[in-house]
């Protein structure tokens, strides 16, 4: 399995991914070197993940701290300190999931990383696996910034859903295509008490618009959530979230 992380942070997401399932490559794209370097410094990021502009390794071997905490993993793991957009755009790989956690200093989501007509979100889709890739935006939903360059601030304020029902509709116009030519599904979990959103949007199921096909796809995820949770040892339920705020995208 092919996995894109863009944004880093501490890195524990694409630790978490690259270690819960076998043989999984892990990209990663973080911007900021500030990031990366902490993560490696302060919080123990395998060193040995760190990828030049030039597209090799920084370091030719791992060094005894990495295989001794990471058993292998770290060779999993590829980290670019690149522009999103930039990458998305020169790459030629094609992957299984995406996950997307990406704000500035400011937390804010980047319009560019959402803005329907960016070349970010256009060519998100091609690099995108067609049959069964998968999308995961995380949304900060207490964000009440909408960039809008057509208001004379660039910044005006917007009600919480609806920066959370524009982002949602731009992915899965941009990913899934509209009308008739739509293929998949979209949908949101929310955490409200942490004022947490994520947005999914998968390909490869038909256009589960009437109640009964959005009900099928609600029975399929909780089922397969109840595995996950057993397969990879979770160490929260996610069928709790899911039984409470499962919304599909309109």
């Amino acid at each position: 399995m092919n996995i894109l992380c863009i944004g880093h942070g501490g890195g524990s997401i694409p630790l978490f991914l690259a270690s819960k399932i076998r043989g999984a490559i892990v990209h990663i794209v973080e911007i900021d070197p500030i990031v990366i370097s902490a993560s490696i410094r302060a919080m123990g990021f395998p060193s040995f993940s760190v990828i030049t502009p030039s597209g090799k390794r920084a370091f030719a071997k791992p060094d005894h701290a990495d295989e001794i905490l990471w058993k292998g993993t770290h060779e999993r793991l590829f980290l670019f300190n690149s522009d999103a957009e930039q990458f998305i755009l020169e790459s030629n790989n094609i992957y299984d999931i995406i996950f997307i956690d990406a704000y500035d200093g400011d937390d804010i989501f980047p319009h560019k990383l959402w803005n329907p007509h960016s070349p970010f979100l256009q060519a998100l889709g091609n690099r995108l696996h067609p049959d069964h890739g998968t999308v995961v935006v995380n949304l900060h939903s207490y964000v009440d910034l909408n960039v809008d360059a057509s208001h004379p601030s660039g910044l005006p304020f917007v009600p919480k859903g609806q920066y959370v029902s524009q982002v949602s509709r731009s992915y899965k116009d941009a990913l899934l295509g509209n009308g008739n030519s739509a293929r998949g599904f979209a949908y949101t979990v929310s955490v409200p008490w942490l004022y947490n959103t994520s947005l999914v949007v998968c390909r490869g199921f038909g256009r589960p618009e009437d109640s009964s096909g959005q009900n099928l796809v609600f029975s399929t995820l909780m089922s397969k959530a109840l595995e996950v949770d057993k397969l990879i040892n979770m160490p929260f339920s996610c069928l709790q979230y899911i039984k409470k705020s499962f919304t599909p995208v309109d």
